[in-house]
């Protein structure tokens, strides 16, 4: 059923409260969602009208000229399209974006499948799988080999902690030894990873078979 309520109309009237750009963003995107449930026009309410106009009060008031802020927007796309779109994703986060998620997750197997070869592990001698989990979370990408286990994720515990990675004892374990963290950006160089994982994991030589443990 439709309803309407009065405090659209009460903050465009007295917006004093509203000094911010995400304050008077947020009162903006609210009226324009009273409007919607109401089933009235939005781009005609009054309310709507004057909390926009607020709002681009309250940003012609930052002073710096549009020349200035179209240099910087163009910066930003040209500094964004050299890096990696793990790099980019990983600031942007993927959490209700599935195409972005998609890609995190296709481009995620691929920078771990360089890892592993990095690393010099043998076809068949590790598995690369995926989890996509909710529409919430970025869900994780894992790479499970007899030594090491290795997932990236976005989001759990914050920047400079997506990557996670453990010594284990198999493809069945896993628990593994105590984790290690790593910043996305350090998967973008796997040779000089892999040389940190192997060293701090105390792993096997490349050219040696894990010695395995039977139970």
């Amino acid at each position: 059923m439709s309803y309407d309520i009065a405090f659209r109309f009460q903050q465009a009237l007295d917006p004093s409260a509203l000094i911010t750009l995400p304050t008077a963003l947020h009162a903006l995107n609210a009226a324009i969602e009273d409007c919607r449930n109401a089933g009235r026009p939005q781009d005609s309410d009054p309310a709507v009208l004057l909390l926009a106009r607020h709002l681009g009060a309250i940003a012609s008031q930052i002073e710096r000229p549009n020349v200035d802020l179209r240099r910087a927007c163009m910066d930003a796309i040209a500094n964004l399209r050299r890096k990696p779109a793990l790099i980019a994703l990983a600031h942007k986060g993927v959490a209700y974006d599935e195409p972005a998620k998609k890609l995190f997750h296709s481009d995620g197997r691929k920078a771990l499948k360089r890892l592993a070869d990095a690393l010099r592990l043998a076809e068949g001698s590790y598995d690369l799988r995926s989890n996509k989990g909710g529409i919430a979370v970025s869900g994780e990408v894992t790479l499970h080999g007899e030594e090491v286990y290795v997932q990236l994720s976005l989001g759990s515990l914050g920047r400079g902690n997506e990557i996670m990675f453990r010594r284990v004892a198999g493809r069945k374990d896993y628990c593994g030894d105590r984790n290690h963290w790593a910043d996305i950006a350090e998967l973008m160089a796997p040779d000089t990873f892999a040389v940190r994982i192997r060293r701090e994991l105390h792993l096997s030589a490349p050219d040696v078979t894990p010695t395995r443990l039977v139970a």
